[in-house]
């Protein structure tokens, strides 16, 4: 498969760097700090800073967490894993980052824009509103890389993560300039019971047809009932 230009990436902004750089993290293991902000009902994820909640496609587990002071930037980030798992293969996974602002006097914290990995796959890309507040969403179709740096607190935990392709939805927002909210959800395109081309190609706007354009619209519904879960509070 030609996966390099689908590898996650990771972006940044100047008052917000969305780290992953967990080679250097991934023994932090959970911290009481970034896990009392956030909490999972079955398949609500309920936020207490910023305040919001949305409602997840499946029932997920949070199995590895932390925070990380950004000093030169005036913020804190929080990041959480969360996953979904059959026989200790992951399945479905996501991963949230919070930044929130320490010095009140700074900068107000900016989104980073959200940029599909190739053109010319299919995707989807748009806005919703939230009450005052503006959601961000970019759908598109991925490559797992079970040897990122980003997904080893998974692997540390005794999960494999299978080398496919997969479906990710993202959306992102800007509470009031003290929070930003990035959140990326993948799933497995083999866990839909048909049989899927391994081939990228197959996936590009102009070409796809059968069992993956059915595999998208799948996960496009999913993800945008998702997204229509949103619920920002006292904004």
């Amino acid at each position: 498969m030609r996966r390099s230009e689908d590898r996650e990436k990771v972006d940044t902004k100047r008052v917000f760097t969305f780290l992953l750089l967990i080679v250097a993290l991934a023994g932090a293991g959970f911290t009481a700090a970034a896990r009392k902000e956030i909490e999972i009902k079955g398949r609500q994820l309920i936020s207490q800073k910023p305040p919001f909640t949305f409602t997840l496609p499946s029932e997920f587990r949070l199995v590895h967490s932390f925070s990380h002071e950004n000093p030169q930037e005036n913020s804190l980030t929080r990041v959480y894993f969360l996953i979904r798992e059959k026989n200790k293969q992951v399945e479905e996974m996501l991963i949230l980052q919070i930044g929130d602002r320490t010095n009140p006097q700074a900068e107000p914290i900016r989104a980073p824009a959200l940029k599909p990995y190739t053109e010319k796959r299919m995707y989807l890309k748009d806005k919703k509103k939230k009450g005052a507040l503006e959601v961000d969403y970019l759908l598109q179709l991925m490559a797992w890389n079970p040897d990122a740096s980003s997904l080893q607190p998974i692997r540390k935990k005794g999960m494999n993560i299978p080398s496919r392709w997969a479906m990710q939805g993202q959306f992102v927002f800007n509470y009031l300039g003290d929070h930003v909210v990035l959140f990326r959800y993948s799933k497995d395109v083999n866990t839909y019971g048909v049989k899927v081309s391994e081939n990228g190609e197959n996936w590009n706007k102009e070409s796809i047809s059968g069992n993956e354009q059915r595999v998208y619209e799948a996960f496009r519904k999913d993800f945008l009932e998702m997204v229509n879960s949103i619920q920002i509070k006292n904004h």
